[in-house]
C-alpha cells in the first residue's frame, strides 16, 4: 500500500513533467513529440522501467532520503524552435513550471483536509497520504531537474541562455553529465542538497 501511495503520484508527475516539454515544443513549432505519441497524459507511453519503476522501488525499500524518478524523455528538436531562444528556454523550463504549479495544488488541496471538520479521518488516510506524497513528489523532480548538469533540465536553461561560445564549451560536459550526477549521489551531497532545499518548500506548499 505504501508503494502504490507512492508510485501513482510518481507516474502523474513524471508524466506531467514530459507532457509540458513536448506541449511547449509543439507550440514553438516542433511536432517530434506529437508524431512520437508523446502529448497524451496516459502513464503508460512514459514510462522508463529503470527510472519509473525499479529505481524508485529501491530507493524506497533502501530507506534512501532523496526519492526519485523519471520517465522516457519526450523527443524534442531544438533545431525546431521559432524563435529559437525564447522557444528553447520555455520548453526547458516547462517542466520544471508545471510541477511547482501540480505541487502548488497538492499543497491546497492537502491543507483542505484539515477544514473537514465532524468527519472520520481514518477512510481519508490513504488519499491525504497519495496528495502529501504528490506534493513533495513534484517539488523533487521540480528542484532536482533545475541542478545545472546534462541532461537536466536546468542544463538545458543556462544552454540556452548562454553566448554561442561558452554554450559550446558547457555543453562538452553533457557525455559526462550521469557520471557527475552518480557521483553526487554515491557522496550524499546530492542528499544534503535536495534535503536542503525540499524541507523549506514543503513547509512553505503543505505547511508542516
Amino acid at each position: 500500500m505504501q508503494f502504490l501511495i507512492f508510485i501513482i503520484p510518481l507516474l502523474f508527475a513524471v508524466t506531467l513533467h514530459e507532457v509540458a516539454h513536448g506541449y511547449a515544443a509543439f507550440k514553438f513549432g516542433d511536432p517530434t513529440a506529437k508524431f512520437a505519441g508523446r502529448l497524451t497524459l496516459n502513464p503508460i507511453p512514459h514510462i522508463d522501467p529503470f527510472g519509473s519503476i525499479i529505481l524508485p522501488a529501491l530507493l524506497v525499500f533502501s530507506g534512501s532520503p532523496a526519492i526519485f524518478g523519471y520517465a522516457k524523455p519526450v523527443p524534442v528538436d531544438f533545431r525546431n524552435l521559432r524563435p529559437h531562444r525564447a522557444g528553447s528556454v520555455v520548453v526547458s523550463i516547462a517542466g520544471v513550471a508545471t510541477n511547482l504549479a501540480c505541487a502548488a495544488i497538492g499543497g491546497i488541496v492537502y491543507r483542505g483536509f484539515s477544514l473537514l471538520q465532524g468527519i472520520d479521518p481514518t477512510p481519508l488516510i490513504p488519499l491525504i497520504q497519495m496528495v502529501y506524497a504528490f506534493t513533495v513528489i513534484n517539488l523533487v523532480l521540480a528542484v532536482f531537474n533545475l541542478i545545472p548538469i546534462p541532461p537536466l533540465d536546468g542544463s538545458r536553461l543556462v544552454s540556452a541562455i548562454l553566448p554561442p561560445l561558452a554554450r559550446r564549451r558547457y555543453e562538452q560536459i553533457g557525455p559526462f553529465g550521469i557520471i557527475i550526477l552518480l557521483i553526487l549521489l554515491m557522496t550524499n551531497f546530492l542528499d544534503l542538497l535536495m534535503g536542503y532545499l525540499i524541507t523549506p518548500l514543503v513547509r512553505l506548499f503543505i505547511g508542516v
